[in-house]
């Protein structure tokens, strides 16, 4: 298993209880213990607003899930790339990917000192395969992909899956995020893979809009995208089946329960896909 010491340091970080986080946040809305008062009022203002912000955070984990399912079965992906992981929640990524292959390894990233607290639930790897934890931010690619954490861990001469899971809705247009995101797949091998979800307003824009005001009235950037935005960070990959759907369609499970939701219960777009150099 490849450690770190960030989570000993932890007990020296300010963890900002009064000020709320989308982590904490995201995690209230999983029904989940590591929210503090100000998480919880915020959530709840948008759940006023936007009822369905549960369900959207349940579809977008189970997507998560069955995307991480299909590329270490499918896909033989042995390497996984986790920006913005946010509060642990079982079962973790490397759960579920060493549940099919043990000897997968898995870099997680966040900048949450919440997350950073309950880092070692995070590091609890099969002794075939690794994880780490980073602290850093997916506004700083240089920093991730220069890392220790992700040098030690990974064998970048072989394919990594990159997973976005709702983060890039929290970085505004003026931080460049599809330079990011390029950033990040043009540091990665051929036959790596981009997983990514992303909160729309294509299917309940005005429920949409005022939950994002929550969120910016608290000090927290959110732009949901439209189809086509959220398609630009899959220029020139090659999309899985069923291609870029809402989150609850991407591949469902034969027993899932979610055949009644309509897109804007979920207003979360999702996909996998694989990229190629010689493109």
């Amino acid at each position: 298993m490849t450690t770190s010491d960030s989570p000993s340091q932890a007990s020296g970080t300010e963890l900002y209880m009064n000020r709320p986080h989308s982590a904490r946040m995201y995690d209230y809305y999983l029904d989940g213990k590591n929210s503090y008062p100000a998480d919880q009022e915020a959530a709840e203002a948008v759940l006023r607003d936007f009822p369905q912000a549960r369900t959207v955070a349940r579809c977008n984990r189970a997507f998560l899930g069955r995307a991480v399912r299909y590329l270490a079965t499918m896909g033989r992906i042995r390497q996984f790339l986790d920006i913005g992981t946010g509060i642990p929640t079982s079962p973790n990524l490397h759960e579920i990917a060493q549940s099919i292959a043990p000897d997968a390894r898995i870099v997680y990233v966040d900048n949450d000192p919440l997350v950073l607290v309950h880092a070692r639930a995070l590091l609890t790897s099969r002794p075939e395969g690794a994880t780490a934890y980073l602290d850093a931010d997916l506004r700083d690619p240089e920093k991730i992909l220069g890392s220790a954490e992700v040098r030690d861990t990974f064998d970048l001469s072989l394919p990594v899956a990159l997973s976005l899971n709702a983060i890039l809705h929290f970085i505004p247009d003026a931080d460049d995020p599809y330079g990011i995101v390029q950033t990040l797949l043009d540091a990665l091998p051929d036959g790596s893979h981009l997983v990514l979800t992303h909160a729309t307003a294509d299917f309940a824009p005005e429920q949409a809009d005022k939950a994002a005001a929550v969120y910016q009235a608290r000090g927290i950037s959110v732009r949901a995208r439209s189809l086509a935005e959220v398609e630009r960070f899959f220029t020139g990959l090659d999309l899985a089946p069923p291609g870029l759907t809402v989150a609850h369609r991407w591949q469902p499970d034969n027993d899932a329960p979610d055949s009644e939701l309509t897109d804007a219960d979920v207003s979360c777009y999702a996909a996998v896909a694989r990229r190629h150099l010689d493109r």
